[in-house]
């Protein structure tokens, strides 16, 4: 069964490589990362992956106030990423099996218990990453093009 945890010092090394450290694109990324996520988690970023059943992540979503985003608001929180792994390669397609459902719901719910007003996302129209079309689906609404 699928099961969403909060990321965990374990985890940090496939986080930080966006749960592609397999690929030699994100060799170099992983200090970045890890340096920007302790910093914006003295801000109050909060991460979170997506295991399968065989307690394989693949998939993970990262938001924070939406006053330390790039966004304009209040009492809000807003996702910076969500991902769910979708190459043949590394550890495999976990798309179209409801891990981002299930990682945006403990996000809302997450930011809920903190005290959030709602969630904010961005969404592009590529089609594979932080797709609209998908936060369409799931309730949000267009509030800003720029």
């Amino acid at each position: 069964m699928m099961e969403i945890r909060d990321l965990d010092e374990q985890r940090y090394p496939t986080f930080f490589k966006c749960l592609e450290e397999w690929s030699p694109d994100m060799a170099d990324v992983g200090d970045r990362r890890e340096a920007w996520f302790t910093s914006m988690s003295r801000k109050g970023l909060r991460a979170k992956l997506a295991f399968d059943d065989r307690g394989v992540p693949g998939g993970m979503i990262q938001y924070l106030p939406i006053e330390h985003s790039q966004a304009e608001g209040e009492g809000l929180h807003f996702i910076l990423c969500i991902w769910v792994h979708g190459h043949k390669q590394g550890r495999g397609d976990f798309q179209g099996k409801g891990m981002g459902s299930a990682l945006l719901k403990a996000a809302e719910d997450d930011a809920r218990s903190l005290g959030s007003g709602g969630m904010v996302a961005w969404g592009l129209s590529m089609p594979f990453w932080m797709k609209a079309s998908w936060f369409k689906k799931h309730g949000y609404t267009k509030v800003d093009k720029d």
